[in-house]
């Protein structure tokens, strides 16, 4: 049989081919989720992920498609793109680790427990994240340190882990798309040509009413939730006094690091020195724990577990450290490799040309963004290289249709930027699954914004609202 008529012409694949490895990898984990569990996924995701790469590779071999310096390029734009994420997610475990031991978590703990209403929790919860991201630009940030905090509130409050999460997320997705601070909406607008101011304005349309909608949900199910407070808050309030030093000179650690966010600083540094900020801290307002300078290395590898004499604390201090993050750190690193063997042999390629070849009308043009989109997430496991594929493939095609340039770049962000930590296998998703300790497919029908705003992207582009379409360039005539 002539290989050209299996893989398209000019030793292209096609499309059938292309989705190979990707209904592959789709089937599987949804296979692995029914059948264990969606926990599961951090323990068998890498090798799924590594199996659909090397199908992809195999069926490419089969073709001749792919060259050496094509897949040394796919492996170079994913490993750019994904690589930074590695020790981002190990300087986490160890803030997470420092934070709880200097008694930053804990203090903020107790004060939400006496401050907070527990009816108005997730509604407050949101709102504080989004503006958190807003004036760091980071989504990852956010939920890293004041989202953790926010989660164990929740928990003793008795709210379910996903609702917490999904307020969270919710807060710090929206906060981190519409800040100019942020290295996504930077990278939407400038793949798609735009001013990043005109782009974060033009996002404001789609963006604040998913958001209000999202803020009515988490206030509607505080207030018709039969919430009271749990009959371990008041044993663990006495644990929690009588363990750490609950001294208003911890909020100094986040409030520094809140100092270097605002300045931009690269998040490598901030959480680098997040980790330095907490591990002075544990030795200056933790004595009592006992923990010297020898344990402390060991504490960030391990994690940290104390033995309270109070089951609810000690759950709730327990952190994972630098080996608990290890899967993460695996997953992520399988992910490159099937986003970079799809990438190089041109799969990736081919079935975003697909997408795109009968495309004429404004809301068919912005459903195919926000499609594609969510299958870039899922087929190059990072939102980066989704927001340049997607803002290369289809300028043209929005330029053709005399559609504007930040309608692109609206429905990309609007697509891949907060629909990425929805996907189980991508590196957000991958990500804020093991910070907050919530499966991804638990946490995901609860952020309610990140579902919204793809959806309202869809519904703006259809309702026309806002869209004016390019004048034609008509030549001069001397």
């Amino acid at each position: 049989m002539n290989r050209s008529k299996i893989f398209g012409r000019r030793l292209s694949p096609a499309v059938t081919i292309s989705l190979i490895p990707l209904a592959f990898l789709l089937v599987t984990l949804i296979s692995v989720i029914i059948a264990r569990g969606a926990d599961a996924v951090s323990e068998l995701g890498p090798w799924i992920l590594l199996t659909a790469a090397a199908l992809s590779l195999g069926l490419s071999a089969i073709g001749g498609i792919a060259t050496r310096r094509s897949l040394i390029t796919g492996l170079r734009r994913s490993a750019i793109q994904i690589l930074p994420a590695v020790p981002i997610l190990i300087c986490i475990a160890t803030v997470a680790t420092t934070w709880m031991l200097s008694g930053v978590v804990p203090t903020l703990i107790s004060y939400g427990l006496h401050l907070l209403s527990p009816k108005f929790f997730l509604i407050i919860t949101c709102a504080v994240c989004s503006v958190i991201s807003v004036a760091t630009g980071s989504s990852w940030t956010t939920i890293a340190t004041i989202g953790v905090a926010f989660l164990g509130i929740g928990e003793v409050m008795g709210y379910s882990d996903p609702w917490i999460a999904g307020a969270i997320i919710s807060g710090a997705y929206f906060g981190d798309k519409v800040s100019p601070l942020s290295d996504t909406t930077v990278v939407a607008s400038s793949t798609a040509g735009v001013d990043l101011f005109d782009h974060i304005r033009y996002l404001m349309f789609t963006t604040v009413p998913a958001m209000t909608i999202a803020l009515l949900v988490f206030l509607t199910v505080g207030l018709t939730s039969s919430l009271s407070p749990s009959p371990e808050s008041a044993p663990l309030l006495d644990a929690l006094g009588s363990t750490f030093n609950l001294s208003p000179w911890t909020m100094a650690i986040p409030a520094l690091t809140l100092v270097l966010i605002i300045m931009r600083v690269k998040t490598i540094f901030v959480l680098t020195a997040a980790t330095i900020f907490g591990a002075a801290g544990i030795f200056l307002l933790q004595p009592q724990l006992s923990i010297g300078a020898a344990d402390l290395l060991p504490a960030l590898w391990n994690g940290s577990s104390l033995s309270t004499g109070n089951g609810a604390l000690d759950e709730l201090s327990a952190t994972g450290g630098i080996l608990g993050m290890l899967p993460t750190v695996y997953l992520v690193l399988s992910a490159m490799i099937f986003g970079s063997a799809m990438i190089g042999t041109g799969m990736l390629t081919s079935l975003t040309e697909a997408f795109t070849s009968r495309l004429r009308r404004r809301t068919e043009i912005v459903s195919a963004t926000v499609a594609s989109g969510l299958a870039m997430n899922c087929a190059t496991a990072d939102q980066y290289l989704s927001l340049i594929i997607t803002g290369n493939m289809y300028r043209p095609l929005y330029r053709r249709n005399r559609l504007e340039a930040r309608l692109l770049s609206r429905s990309m962000e609007d697509s891949i930027s907060v629909t990425s930590v929805l996907i189980p296998w991508n590196s957000c998703g991958i990500t804020q699954s093991t910070v907050l300790g919530v499966s991804t497919l638990a946490y995901a029908p609860c952020c309610i914004f990140n579902i919204l705003t793809p959806l309202m992207s869809i519904l703006i582009a259809r309702l026309g609202f806002k869209i004016p379409v390019v004048a034609p360039k008509v030549p001069a005539y001397n």
